[in-house]
């Protein structure tokens, strides 16, 4: 194969590219990344030398065009997007651009290139909400019904996609994962963020509605789903990943602060933001009994190695949690926002 990973200096995309040339070394891998304020081309330090880098946006139409012909790509993995909550209230046009047209653009230009496989990485998030007291789950039938500027942006995405799957016949395929967690996540994200700050005896701004849970899912199971998918999906098939593990935002800052060694007293209750998701629980019985897929990374043993990651790396994240656009704690300014679980 030779792969386009878009989204390529993020967090799960440096992940899928680490994992990807490891586990396939004889395929050619071109990272793609526009190098936002949570796109880091240090992610990539260790697979320097056996990638190619291209900075641009995938809503630049012939710059992505371009780099398709120029690599000679076959197939499009597209991790790329605005992804946080806060920041979406804070600026939803930003989201849009990217999540929605961005995604369109890449779309198109795997349209003209004649990709073998088109690959959108979505999220749990584009279903809604569900109680916290119920056993609901959701499935690839679900509706969506997004309720915040960044799961309506995703769902504009996946809705783009499935329509050039229908209207052109784009070889796509979709995955909706749950929270993914492990090494290189930008600390604006709950589990860094509470780490970092652990790890500095600051306070841990854990959301009024304390309770409201995600489910959790390591990014190496992440990466091994997409795999599968690729070699083993039906075109024009959607895939929910998820571990069925849950854990509330106050039952992350309890473990993230018992793996650092520090005072629940840190904990520090701040105001949910808007429309702040209840609850996500994925039903991925399609993706394990087709394709065989399962989680390998047991939650609180990830948990517990990632925050070592992190204590381990602190001049990678340092310099870092500066460059996030949100103040997280409080809504009143507009600079302001919460951190997401």
């Amino acid at each position: 194969m030779r792969l386009l990973v878009t989204g390529g200096a993020g967090f799960i995309g440096s992940n899928f590219v680490r994992y990807w040339v490891e586990h396939h070394p004889d395929d050619t891998v071109v990272a793609f990344d526009v190098l936002t304020y949570a796109g880091n081309r240090p992610n990539l330090a260790d697979v320097e030398d056996r990638i190619a880098f291209v900075q641009g946006d995938i809503g630049d139409l012939e710059g992505v065009t371009a780099t398709l012909a120029a690599h000679d790509i076959d197939v499009i993995v597209n991790f790329a997007a605005e992804s946080h909550n806060s920041l979406a209230i804070l600026d939803p046009t930003r989201f849009f651009q990217t999540n929605v047209m961005g995604t369109q653009a890449l779309a198109e230009a795997a349209r003209r290139h004649g990709v073998a496989r088109f690959h959108h990485i979505s999220t749990c998030e584009v279903y809604g909400d569900l109680p916290l007291d119920s056993d609901e789950v959701f499935t690839e039938e679900t509706p969506y019904r997004p309720r915040t500027p960044y799961n309506a942006s995703k769902a504009g995405g996946d809705h783009a996609v499935r329509a050039y799957v229908e209207t052109y016949g784009l070889p796509a395929t979709i995955t909706n994962c749950c929270n993914n967690y492990g090494p290189y996540q930008f600390p604006e994200k709950v589990i860094p963020l509470f780490t970092s700050r652990a790890l500095d005896d600051q306070a841990l701004p854990v959301y009024q509605s304390s309770q409201n849970k995600r489910e959790w899912l390591h990014v190496d199971d992440h990466c091994r789903a997409i795999d599968l998918v690729l070699h083993h999906g039906t075109v024009g098939e959607t895939y929910n990943v998820g571990s069925g593990v849950e854990a509330s935002v106050e039952q992350i800052a309890d473990a993230v602060l018992a793996a650092t060694g520090r005072p629940l007293s840190l904990k520090e209750t701040v105001p949910d933001r808007p429309s702040h998701d209840r609850r996500y629980l994925l039903d991925s019985t399609k993706i394990r009994t087709q394709l065989g897929w399962e989680p390998t990374v047991e939650f609180e043993q990830g948990l517990a190695d990632t925050v070592a990651w992190y204590a381990d790396h602190r001049s990678w994240w340092e310099p870092l949690r500066d460059r996030a656009p949100v103040v997280e704690g409080a809504w009143e300014g507009p600079a302001a926002g919460g951190a997401r679980p």
